[in-house]
């Protein structure tokens, strides 16, 4: 097992989202990952190298022809001493002299010099980032093998709305962090090595009779999508799932169930945890008492009766838990209506760290559907993301998780 620090050379390109690297720093080092930081002339424009130095707990580098650094750190050594290179920002300018192989300043000459992989994090303007030539810069860059995340859609700070926003600090962790998982000798897992993840998956069902059952239209895609993304993240995975037709994910523990209370008594089973996301649809009522019986027509045209009674709240249950509570618990907030006020309102009362809104009207096409579209719920803010397949959600979805969770640890 290797056990060298890990180590990180982050450039802060100029622009606006430099103020993100701060945040950037900040999670690397609680992370476990040491920063050394190159700051440009123009990202120096919108952070100062002391705030960056004081965040990282080590020298600022910004220019290439510093006699002492020459002599003590040359930028051949400065480019290969971290196990690999970030450019966060990344701006357009960078990017270009990226792929065109330019040289002029320390931060371009020490990614031209580097022997190590390179992530990048664009940010720039919505039509900087669709120009043809940033495109082909882009191409160039993936094509030499260059690592990627983002960039985001969203509003920009020159008032225009698309992609070009720089990902979200914690995003480029959990970037980081997979790089960690996949590149580094003796290190065959990811961020989630040594964690338990719990995830609920799929319907109830809740039976009237022998033959009949309350249910919903839950396919299980979301949920075994979120157990596959934590695999590859390097988590032990408890996959409690009621009826569905998927395949396991390689590497999960599957424990089936059929009813709400059988799921909760699962869930308990599997506490202690570091992670529990409940994503099943779990049916909110069971018949009080359901017969032993099959039910049938008595040729009278009377409809029998059911009498209801409401099932347990699962991620209520373990919200509130005083003992054996992970230490991240998510949940999901399946709506037809005021999505974002009624996830709120959930966050709140299931004492959740985290609530994964989606709309499942039938217009939306989510229950069954290959597609969501989510909102993440916090207790101070909320971020929505644009609709993509159920895949690419859980991956970024489980990235944030893994993040979040490191960020507390």
């Amino acid at each position: 097992m290797n056990t060298e620090p890990k180590r990180i050379l982050l450039i802060i390109g100029g622009g606006i989202a430099a103020y993100k690297s701060l945040e950037l720093i900040r999670l690397c080092r609680k992370a476990g990952i040491a920063v050394t930081p190159i700051l440009t002339r123009a990202g120096a424009e919108f952070v100062t190298p002391m705030s960056v130095s004081g965040l990282a707990g080590e020298e600022v580098y910004t220019d290439l022809f510093d006699l002492t650094d020459e002599a003590e750190m040359g930028h051949i050594q400065l480019s290969r001493i971290a196990d690999l290179v970030v450019a966060a920002p990344a701006t357009a300018d960078l990017i270009a002299k990226m792929a065109a192989g330019l040289a002029n300043d320390l931060a371009s000459t020490a990614l031209m010099a580097t022997d190590k992989p390179v992530l990048i994090a664009p940010a720039m303007n919505v039509r900087m980032w669709q120009h043809p030539a940033t495109q082909r810069n882009i191409a160039t860059l993936k094509q030499d093998g260059v690592l990627f995340t983002g960039p985001d859609e969203g509003d920009m700070a020159c008032g225009e709305y698309g992609p070009g926003r720089m990902s979200e600090p914690a995003d480029i962790l959990a970037a980081i962090m997979r790089f960690y998982g996949s590149h580094l000798p003796g290190v065959p897992h990811g961020p989630l090595t040594g964690r338990k993840v719990v995830i609920t998956a799929g319907p109830t069902h809740e039976p009237i009779d022998p033959v009949r059952y309350i249910a919903n239209r839950s396919s299980g895609k979301q949920g075994y999508a979120l157990a596959e993304a934590a695999i590859a993240l390097g988590a032990e995975v408890a996959l409690v799932s009621g009826p569905v037709h998927l395949p396991v994910p390689p590497g999960v523990e599957l424990i089936q169930v059929e009813t709400a209370r059988e799921m909760l008594a699962a869930v308990g089973g599997e506490l202690p945890c570091d992670i529990a996301i409940f994503c099943a649809a779990v049916a909110d009522w069971r018949t009080a008492a359901d017969a032993k019986q099959k039910m049938k027509k008595d040729g009278s045209g009377k409809v029998p009766s059911l009498e209801l009674t409401e099932n347990p709240d699962i991620l209520k249950t373990i919200g509130h838990l005083k003992k054996h509570r992970p230490p991240l618990v998510i949940g999901f907030a399946a709506e037809t209506e005021n999505v974002i006020v009624n996830a709120q309102k959930k966050l709140k009362a299931k004492a959740a760290d985290l609530i994964v809104a989606n709309d499942v009207s039938h217009e939306s096409g989510v229950m069954g559907g290959s597609q969501n579209t989510v909102h993440l719920v916090g207790k101070d803010d909320v971020e929505s993301w644009d609709k993509m397949s159920k895949q690419a959600v859980a991956r970024k979805l489980m990235d944030r998780f893994a993040a979040l969770y490191i960020e507390r640890a």
